[in-house]
């Protein structure tokens, strides 16, 4: 442990309760595979780092290392403090107690995150088991959690659109591990949105599951915050394609997966021109049941196209699980997904604050 001298007090943070406050990184800090620059601060043991800013902040996009009931305004010695060297943005947690639980003593963590992914926790004073916090109240939680957004038809309306949130992966921490003086790190595994060009997107050895977009220039398996895009932009199908079909002409310039016929081709013959009938009775016959046939099949593939999206948008977490953070000890969690039930704190976004209540911080090197 390296001892930092802290300059960032948040003074209403460290002043009321069930508050957040944005602040911004000065460097790119990737979160399952995205690139956040603003992350939201809470009082009550949390990091939002979701794009948009809600009163349900403890449901889902979280970096946790003790999520609960913190209330910093019982004491002038309770803060939330945060440090940004350039390469680490650390919050502290300073003797802050639970609300209404006072007389069990104060707690003092933090979390680091490294400009490389990696996320530590560590932990000074822990004053009462965790799985002894009351989350009558507040959420209890100890981790990590993202989740994305999407597009649903409202029930109310078929033409209206609601927004759905659903969480696509979590990570969780045995709570019983945590004591005074420990730590736990996490470390970032590679994923699809790390690669920029198709041949990477679909060669690497690092990765599995990445289709590439060429539309959107993307490299994805379609379960991240990009999904809607992913969805609105058909790259479901399109991925499906191999790098070659995107040169010379291909899904680059229509925005399909597949190869335009090329115009040697003679037409089809739906397309081609009607000639003079000599044989009218033999002829009738044959150019009905090919543009029956050719009928049936448009009409079998339009009905399964449709399928696919219903299926698609009931079910947006249906691609394999998506394992993304690794805790030290190699183990790891399944995804799952979330819709906003239960009831969960409702938090005020508040200004950035002054600096107050000098102290210093203790942050691990990344």
């Amino acid at each position: 442990m390296e001892v930092h001298q802290i300059h960032r007090v948040h003074s209403i943070l460290s002043s009321t309760h069930r508050q957040a406050s944005r602040v911004a990184l000065t460097f790119d800090f990737p979160f399952y595979g995205h690139q956040v620059r603003q992350i939201t601060i809470a009082t009550g043991g949390f990091i939002f780092t979701g794009d948009i800013t809600h009163r349900m902040l403890t449901a889902t996009q979280y970096i946790a290392p003790l999520m609960a009931n913190f209330d910093p305004s019982y004491s002038k010695y309770s803060t939330v403090r945060y440090l940004d060297n350039g390469d680490t943005f650390v919050v502290q947690w300073d003797k802050v107690r639970l609300k209404d639980r006072e007389t069990e003593g104060a707690f003092t963590f933090q979390t680091v995150l490294c400009r490389n992914g990696t996320i530590v926790f560590n932990y000074k004073d822990v004053p009462l088991p965790v799985e002894k916090i009351n989350s009558t109240e507040h959420p209890v939680k100890v981790g990590l959690s993202d989740a994305f957004i999407a597009l649903l038809s409202s029930p109310q309306s078929s033409d209206a659109k609601q927004k759905t949130i659903y969480e696509y992966h979590r990570v969780e921490i045995d709570t019983t591990k945590i004591v005074n003086n420990s730590a736990f790190e996490f470390t970032p595994l590679p994923t699809c949105l790390q690669h920029t060009t198709c041949k990477q997107c679909l060669q690497s050895n690092i990765t599995s599951g990445c289709g590439w977009c060429n539309t959107l220039q993307r490299c994805s398996d379609g379960i991240d915050r990009y999904r809607q895009e992913w969805m609105d932009h058909n790259c479901f199908e399109e991925a499906k394609g191999k790098c070659d079909d995107y040169a010379h002409g291909g899904p680059e310039s229509s925005n399909s997966p597949f190869r335009l016929p090329s115009p040697s081709i003679a037409p089809s013959p739906v397309a081609r021109p009607a000639s003079p009938m000599t044989e009218g009775e033999e002829e009738v016959p044959e150019h009905t049941a090919i543009i029956a046939g050719v009928v049936a099949a448009l009409i079998l593939l339009v009905f399964l196209t449709l399928l696919a999206v219903y299926y698609i948008n009931t079910h947006p977490t249906v691609a394999p699980p998506f394992y993304l953070m690794q805790r030290r000890g190699n183990n790891y969690w399944p995804s799952m997904k979330f819709r906003n039930q239960g009831c969960h704190s409702s938090y005020a976004e508040v200004d950035l604050g002054g600096y107050e209540k000098e102290n210093f911080i203790e942050a691990e090197q990344c």
